[in-house]
């Protein structure tokens, strides 16, 4: 083929055909995600798959068991109570979490120190479950001495109603003391310009106020009742005399003395250091009165781990943990929210109350819908915590589906059921992760 030119003709080259490279394109690509591809049928294709045959076997995998596992969900009492434990934690878990993390961004906008404060709340989530569950079986501890809630607890407690430092005190042999409604009545009358002794033994000395000082008989004074209440103990065979104050035998010092005729309390008194005390002349002709509030058990908090309160417990270390994580991404969807419109709000008379309620929260739904789908799927399969923080007592009532699935696998060998467990927590997760698919396809054609 030749064209013309202005100096003659000259020949015209082929035409090149391009060389499709799609074929190529998809090879490449599939050998790059043919390790990934391989790792994902590994560890998640076949181990579903092979849980949902599982699930259809008897106990020993060599025979059809049809539905029989399923049923055991519904029938067995520690699965029930794993499923009940596990609506609970659905349903409060992620609303905690999310609730705390949304107040925690929203009032570390308005401190010098919210990065500070932030970096607070999220430590928590450095720490593994396994810590963390530690952790709080001290904290729950029901000792005071050694647990921070009951600590914490006892000590508002005791600020209110005080707490006896004598509640095993009684009285001994030859007492002048009788039993009387938890306390104890003296079986004579007193009188004005007596002294009067009030022993007491039961009080082990290394449980003795600080505070307490040698004993003192009280002396006598006109017009007035005095009298010694004591620890009428002496250490050794044979040592001190009964009913005497002797050395080294320690005072009651806080006691209560009440003084009372026909029923109603005319006067009182509390016992110093060294166990003596003084009532005006009212008490003249009353019967003095040691009330039950002197021996009532020391308040020892509440058992944060019982049966009653184990879950909602296990519960407040899981929002410790992950209330930072609900707080970071509220915190990074506030930043993206537009001031202009709470300034707006603000102008037209809105209190911050109303600004938060009707500006702030609606514009952060779609932040707060993926902390809560995120909590939720992570609710649902929470181990660890309910494994370490329960003591054994308490296991079965704090017991969830995941826990339960262990039990069933590696101590009850019951691989059948333990795979329907499985199985019925897949289920459980899919309508989450496909709400949580569909919310997030609407945000990416907006």
């Amino acid at each position: 083929m030749t064209s013309a030119t202005a100096g003659g003709t000259a020949p015209v080259p082929p035409a090149r055909t391009r060389k499709s490279v799609t074929g190529t394109r998809r090879t490449v690509a599939v050998l790059f995600l043919l390790p990934t591809l391989v790792l994902l049928g590994a560890l998640v294709v076949y181990p579903i798959g092979y849980s949902l045959i599982r699930s259809f076997l008897n106990q020993s995998g060599d025979g059809f068991a049809g539905v029989d596992n399923y049923k055991a969900l519904f029938t067995d009492d520690g699965i029930r109570t794993a499923l009940k434990n596990n609506v609970i934690w659905v349903v409060f878990a992620p609303t905690l979490a999310t609730a705390l993390g949304l107040v925690f961004a929203v009032l570390t906008e308005r401190v010098r120190w919210g990065t500070a404060f932030k970096l607070v709340v999220f430590m928590p989530m450095a720490i593994s479950m396994l810590a963390a569950g530690i952790i709080f079986r001290l904290v729950y501890d029901q000792d005071p001495n050694k647990g921070v809630a009951n600590a914490v607890w006892v000590g508002v407690h005791d600020t209110f109603a005080e707490s006896s430092a004598f509640p095993n005190a009684h009285p001994g042999r030859q007492s002048p003391l009788r039993p009387e409604k938890g306390g104890f009545l003296t079986q004579q009358a007193v009188h004005a310009g007596r002294s009067v002794s009030l022993p007491l033994v039961g009080v082990a000395p290394d449980k003795m106020p600080g505070g307490a000082k040698k004993a003192v008989q009280a002396p006598s004074e006109p017009g007035k009742v005095t009298g010694t209440a004591w620890q009428d103990f002496t250490r050794g065979k044979g040592v001190g005399r009964l009913g005497q104050v002797d050395p080294g035998e320690l005072g009651y010092p806080g006691m209560k003395i009440e003084a009372v005729k026909d029923g109603k309390v005319v006067d009182a008194a509390k016992v110093r250091d060294d166990g003596t005390f003084t009532l005006s002349d009212k008490a003249d002709g009353a019967r003095l009165r040691l009330p039950a509030s002197n021996f009532r058990e020391p308040y020892n908090g509440v058992d944060w781990l019982g049966p009653s309160l184990v879950t909602p417990a296990v519960i407040g270390a899981y929002v410790w943990m992950w209330a930072g994580f609900a707080m970071v991404l509220i915190a990074a969807g506030l930043a993206g929210v537009p001031r202009e419109l709470l300034e707006a709000a603000r102008v037209d008379g809105a209190n911050e109350w109303q600004v938060f309620r009707r500006v702030t929260v609606p514009l952060l739904a779609p932040v707060l819908a993926v902390v809560m789908v995120t909590l939720m799927i992570n609710v649902l399969k929470v181990f660890d915590l309910v494994f370490i923080i329960p003591p054994g007592s308490s296991q079965d009532d704090a017991n969830v589906l995941a826990l339960e699935l262990y039990r069933k696998g590696f101590s009850e060998d019951q691989p059948g059921i333990a795979s329907a467990i499985a199985v019925f927590l897949l289920l459980l997760v899919i309508p989450v992760v496909w709400f949580n698919v569909r919310r997030l396809r609407r945000e990416v054609r907006r």
